[in-house]
């Protein structure tokens, strides 16, 4: 299959690996995170830090829209699901996430609420204009990737006057969330979380090109290197950050040229800045409050804004006190590190949002790399026999 196998070939990822391992200097470590779940599923599910010698190292990152989601933003919309009658259309991953007291929209769904499962925010629109007589609400999520088709689908509900359709916005932004990680005590000033560079994500890039990048490789001194994701792309970036490190160099380079440039899609800015707006503030699970980190619907399309139709006030909920997603997400800790992993939280069973999501850290080393982490702890003392 043409531009599919060719990233994928077994010879070149051995040559890959090869050129890591020479280029990667024994004397010192290297800590790169991978932003994109997108990226984190890659490299778990092709085997890349089998790959990787010992001293370069793969941090996950927090990015995967349907992880960051906070649970007040779920109760939001099971609260209208529940207690306002609409039909509530989002994702499925996000309609398993788990919400305040062990719920979940799938849940409420169960116990009557009518919560339907879409593929775009055009399907939610198909559902409203075939029930003009029921409030249909989207809830969008997502980063820069998915915002364009939410603004085009307001846009449209908008000319079309379909006053029953809004939309509960959910759209974060991917460099505010780096600033976030940057700035963080672990690794700002505590040093816990080391990071020598960035493995950025690939479908946001197409949307925003590589320019807001530059921010970070100037001011941080943090090379950023743009990567598809298949095993070799991957594998490219982190040779790529490797030669940036060694050479003290702190640039931007954008292994996904053939998708990828600078600029991005001009037409698909341009669209999300005509209905969308910057937030003041916004609280992401994992990382907290981020100011001017994600969007809100402009006042020209109020009629269509969930929030504003229905008076929702927003109530920070805290997460699962057993739950480890917050440390995973920004880095701390792996998800073997996290007592409820592959025990009370799997990918039938989730008790966060990491677990969850079809791009999650926890779902997918459970999935790719549960049992050789299992094997590699070591037994107890007192189990160990004379």
């Amino acid at each position: 299959m043409k531009f599919v196998d060719e990233f994928r070939d077994a010879e070149l990822a051995r040559g890959l690996a090869a050129a890591i391992a020479r280029e990667a200097d024994p004397a010192r470590r290297y800590h790169f995170m991978e932003f994109c779940g997108g990226h984190t599923h890659a490299i778990s599910r092709y085997g890349v830090t089998d790959l990787l010698p010992p001293n370069v190292r793969m941090i996950h990152g927090p990015g995967c829209p349907v992880c960051v989601l906070p649970i007040g933003r779920i109760d939001l919309a099971i609260g209208l699901a529940l207690s306002r009658g609409v039909i509530l259309c989002s994702y499925g991953d996000t309609l398993r996430v788990p919400a305040s007291e062990g719920r979940s929209l799938l849940k409420a769904k169960a116990e009557g609420a009518d919560v339907r499962m879409v593929y775009s925010a055009a399907d939610a629109l198909r559902i409203a204009r075939a029930n003009p007589d029921r409030e249909v609400v989207f809830l969008a999520i997502g980063f820069e990737t998915t915002t364009p088709p939410t603004a085009l689908v307001l846009r449209e509900a908008h000319a079309g006057q379909v006053a029953n359709f809004s939309v509960l916005c959910n759209h974060v932004l991917t460099p505010a969330a780096i600033v976030n990680i940057l700035e963080s005590p672990e690794v700002r000033s505590l040093g816990t979380v080391p990071l020598d560079g960035f493995v950025g994500p690939a479908h946001v890039s197409t949307v925003i090109g590589t320019e807001p990048y530059e921010f970070f490789a100037q001011e941080y001194r943090k090379p950023v290197v743009i990567a598809g994701f298949e095993p070799l792309d991957v594998m490219q970036a982190i040779l790529m950050l490797v030669r940036q490190v060694n050479e003290r160099r702190s640039q931007v380079e954008n292994q996904f040229s053939r998708v990828v440039n600078r600029a991005g899609n001009l037409k698909a800015q341009a669209l999300v800045a005509e209905v969308f707006e910057l937030r003041r503030e916004f609280e992401w699970r994992g990382l907290g409050t981020v100011p001017y980190s994600a969007l809100r619907i402009r006042e020209a399309f109020a009629a269509h804004d969930a929030e504003r139709k229905f008076s929702l006030v927003y109530q920070p909920v805290a997460d699962n006190k057993a739950c480890e997603c917050g440390a995973i997400l920004r880095g701390i800790k792996r998800p073997v590190e996290c007592k409820l992993f592959g025990g009370a939280c799997t990918p039938e069973t989730p008790m966060g949002s990491c677990m969850v999501s079809s791009e999650g850290a926890c779902a997918a080393h459970y999935s790719y790399g549960r049992f050789r982490d299992r094997e590699a702890v070591p037994a107890p003392a007192a189990a160990v026999q004379p």
